[in-house]
């Protein structure tokens, strides 16, 4: 365990089992759709996760990548900045956001709105983590991995100022380095 951590939420293991479980309820949604599925990564938390999440979906899809940003630190300033859009068109596509955690739902509402603006046939997301506590509007995760306690988390793709993304598991940092 890292020195910073001070507990794993979830291993590597757990995080594995629950994207293998979470792809197949996906696949199982989508297995007869009539739309193209694409899936959309919001950089830089989500890789990891999406990562995982895809080598467990078993149908056809295709992917690409979006980013936005709203924090600075550890707290949400509330202004939602595209910083890179996607690549593709979404028109008349189905789309599973793929995101690292849900906490106050503002990027992911920004997001899933856009999306439809530029012609989305339907949008859902899959999160790794739902910090229910924080939320301060109404989106929720139609796929989740797992709720988590009102904590500053790292690991898995989650950072505190760019660092610890890369740890192989959900850890709690410790309070006094934030």
């Amino acid at each position: 365990m890292h020195p910073d951590v001070k507990k794993i939420l979830f291993s590597e293991e757990d995080i594995r089992n629950r994207c293998r479980e979470m792809g197949r309820e996906i696949s199982e949604a989508y297995r007869d759709n009539q739309h193209d599925l694409l899936f959309v990564g919001i950089l830089k938390g989500s890789i990891p996760f999406f990562a995982e999440l895809i080598k467990h979906v078993d149908i056809d899809v295709y992917y690409d990548f979006i980013a936005a940003s709203s924090y600075d630190g550890t707290e949400s300033s509330g202004d939602i900045k595209i910083i890179k859009d996607l690549d593709c068109s979404v028109v008349d596509r189905d789309i599973i956001l793929v995101e690292d955690i849900i906490d106050t739902g503002l990027t992911l509402k920004e997001i899933k709105s856009l999306l439809y603006h530029k012609g989305a046939h339907d949008v859902k997301i899959a999160a790794l983590l739902n910090k229910q506590e924080r939320r301060v509007n109404d989106i929720q995760a139609d796929y989740l991995g797992f709720e988590i306690p009102n904590e500053f988390v790292i690991g898995f793709g989650l950072d505190f100022n760019q660092k610890y993304r890369n740890l192989p598991y959900v850890g709690v940092l410790k309070d006094e380095l934030y």
